[in-house]
């Protein structure tokens, strides 16, 4: 990989990488911790959390920081837009356009050099949609 100029891909960094590319979920450290242990059985937690913590620093993975208690993981790097449920906690993306005039209204409006920025939307997702309406379905019958 040519956007790793000073971090050696080991074997633990790589099967990190491919069992975070194979989900969608954005999953916390533990979450990647559980994938990874299948394939290698001996490797910490403390490992896991330490190298996901060194691959988001290097630009390999995001660290997904904006809301929720825990701090998730994304093997997609290229700018794009998460959406949160509020019941569950679940992280998916959202397919629609990044909106890359947001940052030059940002640049005029403060002294900042703006770098990027991060949008995440909160909702509540179908599945704890359904669940609600099937309690609520419940405590009406």
């Amino acid at each position: 990989m040519d956007h790793l100029p000073n971090m050696r891909l080991t074997t633990q960094r790589q099967i990190i990488l491919e069992e975070l590319n194979k989900v969608t979920s954005h999953p916390t450290a533990n979450e990647v911790y559980d994938m990874v242990r299948k394939r290698l059985p001996r490797i910490g937690l403390g490992t896991v959390y330490r190298n996901l913590e060194l691959m988001a620093e290097s630009g390999i993975i995001l660290k997904l920081e904006v809301g929720g208690t825990q701090k998730r993981f994304d093997a997609t790097t290229e700018c794009h837009y998460h959406i949160r449920c509020n019941c569950c906690d679940k992280v998916d993306d959202i397919d629609i356009p990044v909106q890359h005039h947001i940052n030059e209204g940002a640049a005029v409006a403060t002294n900042y050099q703006i770098l990027g920025h991060h949008i995440e939307f909160s909702g509540i997702c179908s599945d704890c949609r359904k669940n609600n309406k099937l309690q609520e379905e419940d405590s009406i019958n």
